[in-house]
């Protein structure tokens, strides 16, 4: 093989012995996760804001950042449940660039994986014991999930991922919602088969046992637009795109019809502004639809503390620095006109 093996990583519960969840910590999490597949399932009629920076790039700005949600949760509770995004492995179209805190917990320093594994769990604990969050993330590399199982709320398979075996199967065995991304040429039958995969038990290869998933009722669908075979982004929320969805969704049998629409990505064409309108005309197509309203959950939404993107180096404080993200007074009166308009 071409490659070098450079050390052997402890495996996720050694990690998690080292690194362990308090009592307190341990009941939140249930609590939000018993919320949050209420809502899946729609018994809740409380709508799920996913919602934070592209990546999670600096630990200090982002509990920064997540300490404010928090007070937003506080005031429009009623409504809107947060989910802050916890992001720490990226996909990389080309490869090359910033993969996330998982490969460098220092931007701008070499990659360090024993360190970006204990970086990535310390961050979401702290989301969990200082702000009272169990957040979301990018299930990216499968085997990896392990050293988050016990304290993520929500997974996210990307557009490049959802056609994966691996990824499908090991989302089988979560027991909390995993949102599956239409792919990036917006194929919605290959999202609703990853999504069909999910939901069905399996038996596999999964960190070198020989495993048995019981299923996730809790999987589902999120439209983030697509690309045309010139490379041009084009969105999937509009009411009309909703409607087919909620035809095929209702016709294939699956479980839990569901839906988040990540109003950044092809949606918006990456135009981190456009998710404000975006986010209001789903809004909009919920109010005219009661089969859209029971369909669509939730949004997916990109924000930071500054708005916009920056390079890795330039070291502006709460900023982005892969994509462009709302900066923090634009989030904060989207969440109060998505409380107001729901």
């Amino acid at each position: 093989m071409n490659m070098n093996f450079l050390r052997k990583l402890p495996i996720p519960n050694d990690i998690k012995a080292e690194f362990p969840l308090t009592e307190e910590m341990g009941r939140i999490k249930k609590e939000r996760d018993t919320e949050i597949k209420r809502i899946i399932s729609g018994e809740s009629d409380k709508f799920l804001l996913i919602i934070g920076p592209c990546s999670a790039d600096d630990k200090n700005s982002v509990l920064d950042y997540i300490s404010r949600l928090r007070i937003m949760q506080d005031k429009v509770g009623d409504g809107i449940l947060i989910i802050p995004r916890i992001y720490t492995n990226k996909p990389r179209t080309t490869g090359d660039g910033y993969k996330g805190m998982l490969h460098q917990p220092v931007p701008n320093e070499h990659p360090d994986m024993l360190k970006g594994i204990i970086a990535i769990r310390e961050l979401h604990m702290c989301a969990l014991r200082d702000c009272g969050f169990s957040c979301a993330d990018e299930m990216l590399y499968p085997d990896n999930h392990r050293y988050l199982s016990d304290l993520l709320a929500y997974v996210a398979i990307g557009a490049r991922s959802v056609e994966n075996q691996q990824h499908r199967l090991t989302a089988s065995g979560l027991n909390i919602p995993v949102g599956m991304k239409n792919p990036t040429e917006g194929d919605l039958m290959i999202m609703l088969n990853s999504v069909n995969a999910a939901q069905h038990p399996h038996k596999f290869i999964y960190r070198g046992w020989e495993v048995q998933s019981e299923g996730n009722p809790y999987a589902h669908a999120i439209l983030r637009g697509y690309t045309d075979t010139t490379g041009e982004p084009l969105p999937n929320y509009h009411y009309e795109d909703l409607e087919r969805l909620n035809e095929v969704y209702i016709k294939s049998g699956l479980n839990n019809p569901a839906v988040i629409i990540d109003t950044n990505h092809a949606n918006s064409g990456k135009k981190h502004l456009e998710q404000i309108r975006i986010a209001k005309d789903v809004l909009h197509s919920r109010r005219a639809n009661s089969d859209i309203r029971n369909l669509v959950k939730g949004l997916m939404v990109e924000s930071y503390i500054e708005d916009g993107a920056q390079k890795v180096g330039e070291n502006v404080y709460g900023k982005s620095i892969t994509d462009p993200c709302l900066g923090w007074e634009k989030t904060e009166r989207l969440i109060f006109d998505i409380a107001e308009g729901l």
